[in-house]
């Protein structure tokens, strides 16, 4: 895979790649903050196989636009489902995160405002970072009935704890940068102009080692995290499928 058979391929993935390999993923909605939808969500799993695939990539740096990372704050399931639909929406979450999980190189994370959709997703780099205006929540599973299956429940139970994550999963808890940075959500918590910058100072730092080292670290760090996934996420995310399909289905076919 080479970098120019898929850097402008994305709508909503702007992909950047400076000559030594330091590879900046900004996502985006229409050049503003990303709005989680099905061409966003398809996109974003894409763009992880290939940038895993491309040996050219050394270092990732992935960050959002604007003044949000993700968002904003979901609405309950508006349309009926089936399992037939679910299926598709249950591979496409399964390779979001197998896709994401299997980049062979560090991580880092700038996020650079609220999380309020896929949180998991910048919480689960190598090096995490968070502008002072970041608020993370996860809006748009229980408390809108739906069961909280699409790997943020195991991301969180992992970072937070099991109590912690519980009842953040549970309540549609706000986790303000600095409460964030306490509880080990986050490393670093910086102003949003310096935010961008300090990701930078991280890949420089990460590009003094060997290209060997940095990659099979990567693997090393997250073969925990990649064995709860394989143990764990196909069962959940049935478990959210029927239950998607039950809230659904007095809703009239579209």
């Amino acid at each position: 895979m080479e970098f120019d058979q898929y850097r402008d391929r994305y709508t909503c993935v702007a992909l950047e790649r400076d000559e030594r390999g330091v590879l900046e993923v900004r996502l985006h909605s229409d050049g503003g903050p990303w709005q989680m939808s099905r061409i966003g969500h398809d996109e974003l799993s894409d763009a992880f196989r290939e940038i895993g695939l491309d040996k050219g990539n050394e270092v990732v740096i992935l960050t959002g636009t604007g003044d949000a990372f993700s968002g904003p704050q979901s609405s309950p399931v508006a349309a009926k489902m089936d399992t037939a639909t679910w299926e598709w929406r249950r591979y496409e979450g399964w390779a979001l995160m197998e896709n994401y999980l299997s980049i062979r190189v560090p991580v880092i994370s700038a996020i650079n405002g609220p999380a309020y959709r896929q949180a998991q997703i910048p919480l689960l780099a190598d090096i995490v970072l968070a502008s002072d205006t970041a608020v993370f929540q996860d809006s748009a599973h229980f408390t809108n009935g739906v069961v909280p299956g699409d790997s943020i429940n195991i991301a969180m139970l992992a970072i937070l704890g099991l109590n912690r994550g519980r009842y953040f999963l549970l309540t549609g808890q706000e986790i303000g940068a600095a409460e964030a940075k306490d509880i080990g959500l986050v490393s670093e918590v910086l102003p949003l102009d310096a935010l961008l910058d300090r990701a930078r100072e991280h890949a420089d730092d990460l590009m003094q080692k060997s290209s060997l080292v940095r990659r099979y670290t990567r693997i090393v760090l997250n073969h925990e995290l990649k064995r709860l996934m394989h143990e764990s996420f196909g069962y959940s995310l049935a478990l959210q499928g029927l239950g998607v399909i039950d809230l659904t289905a007095d809703i009239e076919p579209a």
